[in-house]
């Protein structure tokens, strides 16, 4: 079971999240400031830190600076919680390393789909040939073949191509393929998504047409 570490001093905010994720199926512990999570960290390294940037003693930051910075802590999943909520900081909060960044006030069930989001794009993954009604996905060279022939796709082609066969049989969000591929959501990018699942579809031929639209919801490979 993935724990999950939230770091924030609001003492509301912090059991809230912490009970959402818990009831979500994982395990949480909250910590009040970047001192409390340093502490737990000796203890157990999570599988994901949910962190606030507004902390009493320590920048979020800062923090995100020093986990990337440790061997044992470098690839730790980061999303950035924060009332801070202009683009500079969510560029900002990329460009140090962060895995998504939700801004206050948000909403639970978004917040608990980020989280599965991010934990899917970052866990490892053993299988390197994925299979499905004559389509090959080999994932240690990146190529792709439908009936035995190769298919040139672009990268955000790929990993929609990837998501889906993971998750085949299942409507996989629209939500969850922008979080996944595009790194976080900005207004434009969900059409972005259809154009680009047009062209996958294309691109795989008769074998496209597995690739079903789930209205109001998202996509499905049946």
């Amino acid at each position: 079971m993935s724990l999950i570490y939230c770091v924030e001093d609001d003492e509301d905010i912090r059991d809230l999240v912490v009970y959402a994720v818990k009831s979500s199926g994982f395990e949480a512990e909250g910590c009040s400031n970047a001192e409390e999570l340093f502490n737990a960290l000796k203890k157990r390294i999570p599988d994901m830190v949910i962190l606030d940037i507004m902390l009493p003693d320590q920048s979020g930051t800062k923090v995100l600076k020093e986990l990337r910075g440790k061997k044992n802590t470098e690839e730790i999943p980061v999303i950035f919680l924060t009332a801070k909520s202009s683009e500079a900081d969510k560029v900002k909060g990329f460009d140090l390393g962060a895995d998504d960044y939700v801004t206050k006030p948000f909403g639970v069930l978004e917040l608990i789909s980020r989280i599965k989001a991010v934990l899917r794009r970052t866990q490892k993954d053993s299988r390197t040939v994925i299979e499905h009604n004559g389509i090959v996905v080999d994932t240690d060279s990146r190529s792709v073949k439908t009936d035995g022939e190769n298919v040139t796709l672009t990268y955000k082609e790929y990993e929609l191509l990837c998501i889906l066969l993971r998750h085949k049989g299942s409507a996989v969000t629209r939500e969850v393929l922008l979080s996944n591929v595009w790194g976080y959501d900005f207004e434009g990018e969900s059409r972005t998504l259809d154009v680009h699942i047009g062209s996958l579809r294309h691109k795989l031929g008769q074998r496209g047409s597995c690739i079903e639209t789930v209205r109001n919801v998202g996509y499905r490979i049946s």
